[in-house]
Parts: structure tokens; sequence; C-alpha cells
């Protein structure tokens, strides 16, 4: 037996999770996640959003690889199987992890006109420029076409997309979005998304903090204080309990009352 089938003999449920995913390497990690979230019973979106939004080119290539590797399957043909539509098409996007790099200057204006016809201007969306552009462009160069758009338009691009989209394309399309503007920002809601209202979300809460703790959590923490004018780590402390809380606050790092 190894490592993790012994701690999963000795703990059990959130705790449990949570620590063997801090056992798991996290391309493997993320391997797991995505396969989880579209072979189970209907599609976990959320999942799918979240990492394929966040994670860098290179990243996504490795999980694509290694994907191939431990299932012996192709997960952007598993991912079309599971999804449709634009959603499905921005998703492939993603997953073959071209974008472009860096500014290009000459392009701003132009993206921004193209976005603001086919969505503010135009009767029924495009969503396809949508997708196509979104999914294509570097995020430096997204941050000032997303400059562009509002001096054109007087919208922020989100206010848009909530408005011209719907459902699981809206959910990645903002997320998109969020992640090319910042992603400490994105997890900083990410998390307090999870912890708000009745009932944690636990699965995510404990995927965001494995994932990120190691990456850019300082910076997450910063983001949550400014946003949400409190700590994350008095928020996990006033959400969980027990082990599995002090571990969270030990993957948190402390606290910025």
């Amino acid at each position: 037996m190894d490592l993790i089938d012994d701690l999963k003999g000795e703990l059990g449920g959130k705790f449990e999770t949570l620590i063997v995913a801090l056992m798991t390497p996290p391309t493997a990690y993320d391997v797991v996640s995505l396969r989880n979230a579209i072979k189970g019973a209907g599609t976990d979106e959320k999942v799918l959003v979240e990492i394929l939004a966040s994670r860098t080119p290179q990243q996504v290539k490795d999980i694509v690889a290694a994907y191939r590797k431990e299932y012996d399957a192709d997960l952007e043909e598993d991912v079309c199987g599971d999804t449709s539509g634009h959603f499905k098409r921005l998703l492939v996007i993603l997953l073959q992890a071209n974008r472009q790099t860096g500014v290009q200057e000459g392009d701003i204006e132009n993206d921004a006109q193209v976005l603001f016809k086919a969505g503010e201007q135009k009767f029924g969306t495009d969503e396809q420029t949508f997708v196509t552009l979104l999914g294509n462009r570097s995020a430096q160069h997204l941050r000032k076409v997303f400059d562009a758009y509002m001096k054109l338009s007087g919208y922020e691009i989100e206010e848009s997309i909530k408005r011209e989209t719907s459902g699981s394309l809206k959910d990645l399309l903002l997320a998109v979005v969020k992640c090319a503007r910042s992603v400490p920002a994105y997890f900083a809601e990410t998390l307090y998304n999870a912890m708000k209202g009745a009932g944690t979300d636990d699965d995510t809460l404990i995927r965001v903090m494995v994932t990120r703790g190691e990456v850019d959590m300082l910076d997450i923490r910063a983001e949550f204080r400014k946003l949400f004018a409190r700590s994350l780590f008095s928020m996990i402390k006033g959400d969980t309990g027990g082990d599995y809380s002090k571990a969270l606050l030990l993957l948190c790092g402390g606290d910025d009352a």
C-alpha cells in the first residue's frame, strides 16, 4: 500500500479529501479533477471553467499530456463528448493552448470594436466572436482591449457578457475575462463564493486552496482583503471546523486582519 492508501484508511470526510489532494502533484490533481468533472454523473462545468480559464498555456499542455498518459484518452475529445455549443468551442480553444503572446498594439482598437459590434451593438449576440477573441489573445493584450471597450461602449466587458450571454458560456467567458485581468482576484472571488451563504462548497474550497497554495496565495489573500473587506483567514475560520479547518488555515498561511 502506498501512503495515500494508508491515509485514506486513517482519515475521513473533508479532511481526508484535503490531505489526499495535498499529497497529489499539481498537474496530476488537475487531471483527476477534470476527469471526475467529465466522467461523473452529469458534467461539473464549474471545474472545467475554473481550471481551463486560469491555467497558463504551458500548464494546459502539461495537463493534456498527463491526461493522455493516465487514461489513454484525449482530453479534448472527452470534453467535446460532454459539452456543446459555444461553451464547448471556447473550452476547445483553451485546451489547444495557442494563445498569442504579448500585445498587438495595432489590434487593440479593432478588437474592442469587434466585441462591441458582436454584442451591445447587435440584435442578438455573435457569441462566436467573443469565444474566438477572448480565447486566443494574451492576457496583457486583453487588458488593453477591455480598457478600449470601456471607452467605446461605456460598459465594462463583464457587464456586456452578463447581459448578452447565459449559462455555462457566460460563466466561462467571465472566468476568462477575470483571469486576464487578475488570476489572484479571480480566485479570491471563487473562494468567497464557495463560503458565502448557507453551506460551504467544500469541493471548490479544497481545490482552490490546494492548487494555489504554493502559487499565488499571498496575492489571493491581498485581493480577498481588498474585495471583501475581511481576511480570507477569518472567513475560513468562521466557515469550517476541526482538523479540516486547521489544515486550511495552514494553507492560507496567515491572517490579513
